[in-house]
This record gives C-alpha cells, sequence and structure tokens, in this order.
C-alpha cells in the first residue's frame, strides 16, 4: 500500500498538539519551537502533495479509501482536486507565520498561577485546527466531512474565549465578558448551521444510500439516482444555509466581526484566512456537485446576496473605528467576491473565486498581523489613537501600507488577478451584477487608504513617539507573505494551473458552458 499521504499531511498537527500540550508548564519557550516545528513539517509534507499532484490527471488523486461506521455506509475517504490541493497548502502555509506572530500571546501574566499552562494549550489549539481544516479539505465522504466541519468550533471556541486580544479599552472583567460574548456567539451560530446541515446530509444518505462522492458521481452518471426537484433544493438549503454561515455571507455574518475583534490578532488570521475557506470551499466541492439543478434554481438570490455584502461589507469598513473590525468587514466583503466568483457560473468567476480564497488568505493574513504587531505596541485598537507611525517605524508602516494595498487589490498584487477573474466571469454571466460589485473595488481603495492616513502619517502623537519597529521574529512573518503577494501578483500561472482543471470538473458537474462574446457580423 503507497504511503497514505494526505493522512500524514493532517495526522501531524495533531500529534504536534498533543505533544505540545504534554510539555511541562515551565518549558513554555519549548513549547512554542515544538509547535512551530511541527507546522514547517506539515508544510513540507504539502510541498510534497503539490509536488506529486498532476493537473491533468484524475479528478482526485492521492486517494485513499477504508472503511469506518459500516453499518451506516459511512468511509474514510480522502482525496485532493486542484481546489482542494490549494487550501491545503495555504492552510499548511499560514500556520507557521501564524505561530511565529503569536509567540507571546499566551505567555503567562505575572499574577498567573505556575501550574497553568496557557502556552502550551495556546498552540496545541492552533495545531488541532490546522490538522481539522487540512482534513476536511480531503474528506470526500460527506459524514466524514460533516464531523470535521462542527468538530473545527471546538478549538476555535477556545481560542476566541480563552484568548483574547489583550489591547482592550476596558476592564479586565468587561474585556473577558465581550470575549465570552464572541466566543458563544461564534459558536451558536456556526451550531445551528452545522445542525441544519446534519439533517440535510442523512436526507442524502436516505436518497442516495452512501456518503461517497465518487459513489453518487457514478450513480448519477450512470442514470441510476435521480432526486425530485423539490428534494434537490431542500437538500441544497441545508448544506448551503452551513457554509454561508461559515463563509459568512450577508446577512448571516454578524458573528465575524465580534470574533475578529476580540481574538488575538494570530487568531483573526485563523478565522478568516483559514477556517472560514471552508465555508466557500464546500460550495464548490458540495452544492454544485451535489446538487447541481437547485445551484442553478438558487443562483439568483445567492448572487443578490453576495452583492449586498460585498457593498455592505465595504460601507461599514469605511465608517470602523476599530482596526481589526475593519479587517473583519473588509474581509465580508472580500468573501462576497469568492461567493459572487462562485455562483455566476462560469470558469473564469470559479477560477478567480479559488484564486481569491488562496490570495485573500495571504493578504489578509499579512494585513492583520502587521496590524496586530502595531496594536501591541500601542495598546489599543482605535485608529484614532494612532498617528504619525511611519515617521518613527517605517518599515511597520510600509509592511501595513503594502498588506493594505493588496486588500484593495492593487494591480501587481496577488488579489488583483483574483478579482479581475471574478468580475470578467460575472460580466460576462450578469453584467448588471457584475456594475454594481465594482462598487466593493472603489469603496476598498476609500477604507484602506484612510485607515493608512489616519494610523500612519500626519503628527506623531506622544503615546507613538517611542514606538519600535518590526523585529527579527516579525519580519520573518511579513516579509515572506509581501514576496508571495508580489510573487503570485505578477506570476499566477502555478496557481491557474492546478485549479483550472477542477474548476472545468465543477462547471461539468452544472452542465454549465461560458457565454460566448456577441460578435457583429462585418458588413
Amino acid at each position: 500500500m503507497s504511503f497514505p499521504l494526505l493522512t500524514a499531511t493532517a495526522a501531524l498537527p495533531a500529534i504536534g498538539a498533543i505533544a505540545t500540550a504534554a510539555v511541562p508548564a515551565a518549558r513554555r519557550t519549548a513549547a512554542k519551537w515544538l509547535a512551530l516545528l511541527f507546522s514547517l513539517a506539515t508544510l513540507v509534507l504539502a510541498g510534497i502533495a503539490l509536488a506529486r499532484f498532476e493537473p491533468g490527471g484524475a479528478r482526485y488523486q492521492l486517494t485513499e479509501s477504508h472503511a469506518w461506521i459500516k453499518d451506516f455506509g459511512v468511509r474514510y475517504e480522502l482525496g485532493v482536486d486542484g481546489i482542494g490541493l490549494a487550501l491545503m497548502a495555504l492552510t499548511a502555509l499560514l500556520i507557521p507565520f501564524v505561530i511565529l506572530a503569536g509567540w507571546h500571546d499566551a505567555d503567562p501574566l505575572e499574577t498567573t498561577s505556575s501550574r497553568w499552562r496557557p502556552t502550551q494549550g495556546f498552540f496545541a489549539l492552533i495545531l488541532m485546527v490546522e490538522a481539522m481544516v487540512i482534513l476536511s479539505f480531503e474528506a470526500t465522504d460527506v459524514f466524514l466531512f460533516y464531523i470535521l466541519f462542527e468538530a473545527m468550533l471546538i478549538p476555535m471556541y477556545f481560542l476566541i474565549g480563552g484568548f483574547g486580544d489583550r489591547a482592550h479599552t476596558g476592564s479586565d472583567e468587561n474585556a473577558a465578558a465581550q470575549r465570552s460574548y464572541a466566543a458563544v456567539k461564534f459558536l451558536l451560530y456556526n451550531l445551528v448551521g452545522g445542525l441544519i446541515m446534519l439533517a440535510a446530509v442523512i436526507g442524502l444518505y436516505v436518497v442516495a444510500g452512501t456518503f461517497s462522492l465518487s459513489e453518487i458521481a457514478e450513480a448519477r452518471a450512470s442514470g441510476s439516482l435521480s432526486m425530485a426537484t423539490s428534494t434537490e433544493r431542500w437538500l441544497f438549503l441545508g448544506f448551503f444555509f452551513a457554509f454561508a454561515v461559515k463563509a459568512p455571507l450577508w446577512p448571516l455574518h454578524t458573528w465575524l466581526p465580534n470574533a475578529m475583534g476580540e481574538a488575538t490578532s494570530p487568531v483573526a488570521v485563523l478565522i478568516t484566512a483559514v477556517v472560514d475557506k471552508v465555508g466557500t470551499f464546500a460550495m464548490l466541492r458540495f452544492c454544485l456537485q451535489l446538487f447541481p439543478e437547485a445551484s442553478k434554481w438558487a443562483t439568483p438570490v445567492i448572487v443578490v446576496l453576495a452583492l449586498i455584502s460585498i457593498v455592505y461589507g465595504a460601507l461599514l469598513a469605511v465608517g470602523q473605528r476599530d482596526i481589526k473590525r475593519l479587517i473583519a468587514y473588509a474581509s465580508i466583503s472580500h468573501f462576497g467576491f469568492i461567493i459572487l466568483g462562485i455562483f455566476a457560473m462560469t470558469s473564469q468567476g470559479q477560477s478567480g473565486a479559488t484564486l481569491y480564497m488562496v490570495n485573500h488568505g495571504i493578504s489578509t493574513a499579512a494585513l492583520m498581523l502587521v496590524a496586530g504587531f502595531l496594536i501591541t505596541r500601542r495598546g489599543s485598537r482605535l485608529i484614532a489613537d494612532y498617528g504619525g507611525v511611519q515617521k518613527v517605524a517605517p518599515v511597520l508602516a510600509g509592511t501595513f501600507l503594502i498588506g493594505g494595498l493588496a486588500t484593495l487589490s492593487l494591480p501587481g498584487l496577488a488579489p488583483f488577478v483574483s478579482e479581475f477573474l471574478v468580475l470578467v466571469g460575472t460580466f460576462s454571466a450578469y453584467p448588471a451584477a457584475g456594475i454594481i460589485a465594482t462598487t466593493g473595488i472603489v469603496l476598498a481603495a476609500l477604507y484602506v487608504l484612510v485607515l493608512y492616513q489616519r494610523t500612519m502619517t500626519g503628527p506623531v502623537k506622544a503615546e507613538v513617539q517611542g514606538m519600535a519597529d518590526l523585529k527579527v521574529r516579525e519580519l520573518a512573518v511579513v516579509l515572506p507573505l509581501i514576496a508571495l503577494l508580489l510573487f503570485l501578483g505578477v506570476y499566477p500561472k502555478p496557481l491557474t494551473e492546478i485549479v483550472n482543471p477542477a474548476v472545468q470538473h465543477t462547471m461539468s458537474d452544472v452542465q454549465k458552458k461560458d457565454p460566448q462574446p456577441e460578435v457583429e457580423a462585418a458588413k
């Protein structure tokens, strides 16, 4: 039997989580290095998976299949297409930076008991999230995916509620209450979505007799599986609702600003750059593949919701006074672009949406982590508490600017390619929707540039006067991300070669072809 590469890629961070949690309380630094080494080893395995993947080969590669719960037809089935592989690699790439950026975020306070091990718990939870997210991108059994989809909520709940942002303007009691509120809201929203999805998962099994994507696809191709129109639509809605909460799509988005605002900056990156991608990925893998007719039926409404997310998120970002909440609302707008690209039902739109998932992860990580370094120095998340930072910390200001420019999709940086493809694909199918979506670009320029102007330019405020510039560890976090943004901005081919064949399979699932441009005959 060949080496189970996909299992190993997910199992390694899970083992690392257990090992990190077991480190003695006094050995906090050892726990940090152990977590970092496991995350780097996971990145190596993800790189091997990338090298072994053949873009023109079978739809799902590096597959594994084993009987699990035979009485219920549940199998341990794994496999990656280009979309799942790209997101798996993104997750493995970002976790080492998340760990480095959060190096001191969970250090115990002087008043903390020596028996308490917050550092070990913090990094163990991050690795556990990584394991579950990677496995969710690999799962080709619907029930296995559902378990992972729900299980990743548990470590995220403790990361948000137990390790909140220390840069809080209120009292310790008020800060703890807000963290608790954000964590509970995150958990409840996603649990409700998951419970509705569970009903749909059971309904799918009743109709199809299996949870396996490959078996369902074979049954559809042979004509032995047919769903009544109403059944397919109800099942689609059950799946889509859960994914829309996770994504998050308006009006199911309200948990995200609270969660990102109260979490530490590395955990905020974990939320929006890693965990939330499971929702948009699942729309491509499960909604479109399992319920093609229902997906086309729901497309007009979903396009409208995506447009509302784009404009609404951007408008609220413009009016924010809190740096982290501004980035959260910007992410809501960006997820609107991703969902719009998916349901434009064009190859350009879906390729752009997949690239957007990857590039948004990198750009948001760069911006949020630099923002976290800034907030840690000043001890405040309020934009009004800053001014003139570029004069005392020019490297910090410069990297913050590049992260912001990537967020507004400046040409030459990676998100521009994604946004351009999404808009091209949308214009060709829904011209009016494409026009409305472009307003998100204008608003993005407004909120990013205003944020930079108010925090980095102008007179140097007294509280900012002695601010230190980025240190070596912080540069090790930010510079590779900026290099990736530049590289993929001018040369996205390595990503598109992996993603495009998977997009063509998805287009075939929904039996859609790209609209042909209308050209008037020469007179």
